[in-house]
């Protein structure tokens, strides 16, 4: 029986000795692997793949979400900053806006826009220090961001277009004291050019002339030149008249003359059309009217000396009568003047159409002088054109002579209207330019023009 007995002790601790062993050693792999031996190991496994997958994809999950976020956030603060500097760009436009209105309430002033823009200015000031203290405390918060930035470009918009409305009243209160101005100055013009034709009546009813007879070239002045030239105008008036006269005796027709000489001219009134012959005789007087009368072969005298013999020539002439003259000095300066302006202002057609013959321009052509009222008329203008024209090249500087073209608009400065109701046109143009301009130094003569 002992015997027995240790064979069978003998035979079974090994047996539990490796049972033991593979229960240990299974125990160690799971906790090692956490893979239970036995034959659910392989949905076991599946079953660790699985939460381990759930684990990653709630990792990733939450970070894209901590990224949505973060940038969320960083895009409200972008939109709370742009609104407050909205609002401050507003509050600024403002100020602006109601300082303008100030600035226009004081001239004239007004004192209820004074106070009220006032008020706007102090109310929008207040508001520019509370959002500074805002800004400072980084107190930004908005609750809707969005609205106050559409708000605050609504407001600054009607700031702008209140200083813009400014800017226009101040335009046009300008333009209406520039209208007064004007009319002020069109009124002190129309009483002076009044006393200057009364003080031109008187004149030629006297028969004086400004400039006395012992006058130096070192004397002359604008004013000179000036009674000269109204003297001038005066005769040539009277000549014209003269020629309108011959030309109803020889039964003329007076509308279809005016309109070859100024074709398509519209005169508002029958008297008008004197202005067409009058246009037609100053452009032929005054034809070459800065140039001397040097010819090639003579040498130009120096400018002094030039001066000199021009206004010699004034003082021989300006107190003799034409015809005088005429006789005693046939080969004179003045006598070639008279000579060439009536051969080019009185046609060949036109002589023989007045007078019935050539005999004037017959003896003008062979060196003689005609004694007829027509021709005396048109020496003493001659006379006071060529006295004029002396006259400006004794000036120093020398006086220049302008005209101004059909169709220019009117100037004030630069141009006398003949007609008054002229001056009424809403846009007054330059139809006919009858006598020319003269510039003296700095001082004008106007052009006398007739307006359309």
């Amino acid at each position: 029986m002992p015997m027995m007995d240790s064979v069978k002790r003998s035979a079974v601790t090994p047996s539990k000795s490796r049972l033991a062993r593979a229960i240990a050693k299974a125990m160690h792999i799971h906790a090692f692997t956490g893979i239970a031996p036995d034959d659910d190991g392989i949905r076991k496994t599946k079953s660790r793949d699985k939460t381990e997958k759930d684990h990653f994809k709630h990792f990733e999950v939450s970070t894209f979400k901590d990224e949505d976020e973060e940038e969320l956030l960083q895009q409200d603060d972008r939109i709370v900053k742009e609104a407050f500097l909205s609002k401050l760009f507003a509050a600024v436009s403002a100020v602006k806006a109601a300082y303008a209105e100030m600035q226009f309430a004081q001239s004239p002033h007004d004192a209820d826009g004074i106070q009220a823009a006032d008020k706007i200015v102090i109310s929008e000031l207040k508001y520019l220090s509370e959002l500074k203290r805002s800004y400072l405390k980084k107190q930004l918060d908005e609750a809707s961001p969005a609205t106050m930035l559409v708000l605050s470009e609504i407001k600054e918009q009607k700031s702008t277009l209140k200083i813009y409305e400014v800017t226009a009243k101040k335009l046009d209160s300008l333009l209406k004291l520039k209208d007064s101005e004007t009319f002020s100055l069109k009124g002190k013009l129309s009483e002076a050019n009044k006393a200057n034709k009364l003080l031109e009546r008187r004149l030629s009813s006297s028969g004086q002339f400004v400039i006395p007879d012992n006058i130096q070239l070192s004397d002359l002045r604008a004013g000179n030149f000036l009674s000269y030239y109204r003297q001038t105008l005066k005769y040539i008036r009277s000549f014209v008249q003269v020629l309108i006269t011959e030309m109803r005796c020889a039964d003329w027709d007076l509308d279809a003359a005016g309109n070859s000489i100024e074709p398509g001219t519209c005169f508002r009134k029958p008297s008008h059309k004197c202005f067409a012959f009058e246009s037609f005789v100053c452009k032929q007087m005054f034809d070459g009217f800065n140039c001397p009368d040097f010819s090639p072969q003579k040498p130009m005298p120096e400018r002094d000396k030039r001066r000199s013999l021009f206004f010699n020539r004034f003082v021989e002439l300006k107190s003799a009568k034409p015809a005088d003259y005429l006789a005693w000095k046939p080969k004179s300066a003045f006598a070639t003047f008279c000579r060439t302006k009536y051969l080019r202002l009185v046609h060949p057609r036109m002589e023989a159409s007045l007078f019935g013959s050539l005999d004037q321009r017959d003896s003008m052509a062979s060196g003689g002088l005609p004694e007829t009222p027509f021709f005396l008329a048109f020496s003493e203008m001659a006379k006071r054109v060529w006295l004029l024209h002396c006259l400006a090249l004794s000036f120093e500087p020398e006086i220049s002579v302008f005209q101004v073209k059909k169709g220019s608009r009117f100037s004030e400065v630069y141009m006398e209207s003949l007609s008054e109701d002229g001056l009424l046109l809403s846009e007054p143009q330059v139809a006919l330019s009858v006598v020319p301009g003269f510039v003296i130094g700095k001082t004008v003569v106007q052009c006398q023009v007739y307006l359309c």
